[in-house]
């Protein structure tokens, strides 16, 4: 076989995105990924443009929370990182019906969330009340990030393996919208010990509870697409009328609700195990 046509040959295969191996040429700096299609590899370069544009939208979101906890603007920091939440959401959900999943934005998606829910809240709390602490208020905001750290990998090695309706530990998410409301709610409040122990009770415990082996509903089983009585749609009017009339409390207390639902389930279902264990 001639070089010219071994060239050939190759560039059509690169034009297929059939080629394997070393053999294909990247440019410099281009991201490559590997798919089966109808059973056969298939290399292909770049990355979709709208799921990642709304992660690294989230990304933002988490920096510019550091940004203003960091020139002391508490209240447009929590805001922040509730924004992160909601682009986080939709980031993934736009991913599955554009049906442009990608090996890439999995983790670029985690290292998002690593900066705007474990980064970022634990900076905000600390720069807000934790920081006159000394060594204890870092080692709180420590226990927090570490927790998101260790919580979002383990999601990551476990997809596909635990149930969906349930999450292993405290999401990363719901642990980031609790600092972050108790300092959106309290934010204008005069520096007192209680609100330091409160502080320091929260960051703490939802950086423990994310690597804890606590269920947690994940909501995942809800079916939006099915028929509901009128009446839900009334629900869901008046939830946003009670969001609306002051949005820092009510988030606050609904997470950390959810953040506490999950002991409390869990040493109910314990002493109805032990009563049957007894009978």
């Amino acid at each position: 076989m001639t070089d010219e046509k071994k060239q050939t040959e190759k560039n059509d295969a690169q034009e297929s995105g059939r080629l394997t191996g070393h053999e294909l040429d990247i440019e410099a700096g281009e991201v490559v990924e590997e798919e089966l299609v109808e059973g056969a590899p298939v290399r292909r370069k770049g990355i979709y443009l709208l799921p990642n544009a709304l992660t690294t939208a989230s990304l933002f979101s988490g920096f510019y929370a550091i940004v203003a906890a960091a020139n002391g603007v508490f209240d447009n920091a929590a805001i922040a990182i509730f924004v992160s939440m909601i682009l986080d959401g939709l980031d993934g959900r736009v991913a599955r019906l554009t049906n442009t999943q990608s090996k890439f934005g999995e983790e670029y998606d985690s290292l998002a969330d690593m900066v705007a829910f474990g980064v970022a809240p634990g900076l905000v709390a600390f720069f807000w009340s934790l920081n006159n602490l000394g060594q204890v208020g870092w080692a709180i905001t420590f226990i927090y990030v570490a927790g998101a750290a260790l919580r979002l990998a383990r999601f990551n090695t476990q997809i596909g393996s635990v149930d969906k309706k349930f999450f292993v530990g405290l999401a990363s998410p719901a642990a980031a919208a609790c600092v972050a409301g108790l300092v959106w709610c309290f934010h204008s409040v005069e520096p007192a010990s209680w609100l330091t122990l409160m502080t320091i009770i929260i960051v703490g415990g939802c950086g423990v509870l994310m690597v804890s082996n606590i269920l947690y509903k994940s909501f995942k089983d809800l079916d939006m697409r099915g028929r509901v009585p009128f009446a839900a749609i009334l629900l869901v009017v008046l939830v946003f009328v009670v969001v609306a009339l002051d949005p820092a409390t009510v988030l606050f207390i609904g997470f950390l609700a959810y953040a506490l639902s999950g002991p409390v389930l869990a040493l109910y279902r314990k002493s109805r195990k032990s009563e049957g264990q007894s009978a």
